[in-house]
């Protein structure tokens, strides 16, 4: 990846509240910031699960803001999902030390763990730790406020590439992968057929040499932001 990118990745405090317009209305800002400093350069923006619904409402808002667009298991029918109404309620209530320790319950959901690295592990299990009950709370909630079909999905005239895991038992994100491609109109799909919903963290699973496969590879360097679920 870093042959052909030069990577920033968005990070969302620990403790952050911020609703959707907010959180579109700063990623637009921090965009435009980096693009004003390498110009010329095409920006692929890498959306995972939230980070795929801020990055569907970010291009669908800014479309000149990028160039191509990753998505990869976008929790975009999170609203669908009977877990969302009341995730959000039972964390916020969580004490301190079961909320820590919901996160190992949590960790077979997001990950196949043969195919994910121990240290890999940890680092998810201490990216997930360090958000507070609050924020986590809210970060729920906000899904249940997303509405795909309210967006103005036929601005995103920029190819777009869809990472959809097969044995992700978090989301159907392959179904959701199938919907998708029907709202945008210049998508493609790739099925991860054994890989679960953090699908990036599997030693099988090389982002770089899928872009590459699927032609999403620039000639020049890019500048891709990546807005990830864990941060």
């Amino acid at each position: 990846m870093k042959a052909s990118f030069d990577i920033r990745c968005l990070s969302i405090p620990s403790d952050d509240l911020a609703g959707w317009d907010m959180l579109v209305a700063q990623t637009a800002r921090l965009i435009a910031s980096e693009q004003r400093q390498v110009q010329s350069r095409p920006t692929y923006i890498c959306g995972e699960s939230f980070g795929g619904c801020l990055a569907l409402q970010l291009a669908a808002s800014h479309p000149s803001l990028c160039q191509h667009l990753i998505l990869v298991n976008p929790a975009t029918s999170a609203v669908h999902q009977p877990w969302v109404s009341w995730g959000a309620s039972i964390t916020q209530r969580l004490p301190p030390t079961l909320y820590r320790l919901s996160a190992f319950g949590l960790l077979p959901l997001l990950i196949q763990p043969q195919r994910v690295s121990l240290s890999n592990r940890q680092a998810l299990l201490q990216a997930m730790q360090s958000v507070s009950p609050r924020s986590a709370a809210w970060r729920i909630s906000l899904l249940t406020k997303f509405t795909l079909e309210t967006l103005p999905l036929g601005r995103i005239r920029q190819p777009v590439l869809l990472l959809a895991s097969g044995a992700d038992r978090l989301l159907p994100s392959l179904d959701e992968a199938g919907r998708l491609v029907r709202h945008l109109p210049n998508a493609r799909t790739v099925q991860l057929p054994d890989s679960g919903h953090a699908c990036l963290l599997e030693s099988e699973v090389n982002l770089g040499k899928l872009l590459k496969t699927t032609e999403f590879d620039p000639s020049i360097h890019a500048l891709p932001l990546s807005l990830s679920h864990g941060h």
